[in-house]
């Protein structure tokens, strides 16, 4: 699934977090201190789930419950890769996933079955429209262009070359680029560490490196506003 959408939330509150690598339990205490109620509340995570953090293990059973939905980035499509035969263990484990290399095969291929199931791109719809959601950037002229591209409507080679943009382009962060991404009220993203959440345009970098020692941001999706 490369795109997926989710309707207005009526009862409570939609909250992203930035890459979350395996640190669960340091979330979970975040998420209790805005009071996170996961019967009305929903849980956004930009990806990169797993790898580098302590309790990686602990992937699946977030992925399991109903309020906590994540895309794709690019270290949960490492893990999908992993037990493929289609990442190089090298790069795999300097990159953090010694863990994954190390755990029986049974386990790797549950992980790998649990992240395939991620899509690309969330859209989720707001009282003051649409808030899309993407691991590392929008590499596209328009929201509505990139899911097109996704989808395949573009052929297959564009749409692999923008699934890996997707997860792993860091282009408007360096450069610094303010144009923003039309067709959509504001695009969420992680993948490149920042010390403090950072607006370009409407497009919203909210990896803080909790992994690394700094805290988590929270991302209010109506207001837009940091909690």
């Amino acid at each position: 699934m490369m795109h997926a959408k989710l309707e207005l939330n009526t009862q409570g509150r939609d909250i992203a977090v930035g890459d979350i690598h395996g640190c669960f339990s340091k979330l979970q205490k975040r998420l209790d201190a805005i009071g996170f109620n996961p019967e009305v509340d929903r849980l956004f995570s930009v990806g990169d789930l797993v790898d580098r953090g302590p309790e990686n293990h602990a992937v699946l059973d977030w992925l399991a419950r109903p309020w906590f939905h994540a895309v794709m980035g690019n270290h949960d499509d490492m893990a999908m890769r992993w037990p493929l035969g289609n990442m190089q263990g090298d790069i795999y484990r300097r990159n953090g996933g010694g863990w994954n290399m190390d755990q029986p095969r049974e386990d790797q291929e549950r992980i790998a079955a649990a992240v395939a199931q991620l899509p690309v791109a969330i859209e989720v719809e707001t009282a003051q429209g649409t808030v899309g959601i993407v691991h590392a950037d929008c590499p596209y002229v328009s929201w509505h262009a990139f899911v097109d591209a996704l989808e395949g409507k573009h052929g297959k080679r564009e749409a692999d070359h923008v699934y890996d943009m997707a997860m792993w382009s860091r282009g408007r962060i360096t450069d610094l680029n303010v144009a923003g991404v039309p067709d959509v009220r504001a695009v969420v993203v992680g993948h490149t560490p920042v010390t403090e959440a950072v607006a370009l345009g409407n497009v919203l970098h909210i990896d803080t490196g909790a992994v690394f020692g700094r805290d988590f941001t929270l991302l209010n999706l109506a207001t837009l506003e940091v909690l």
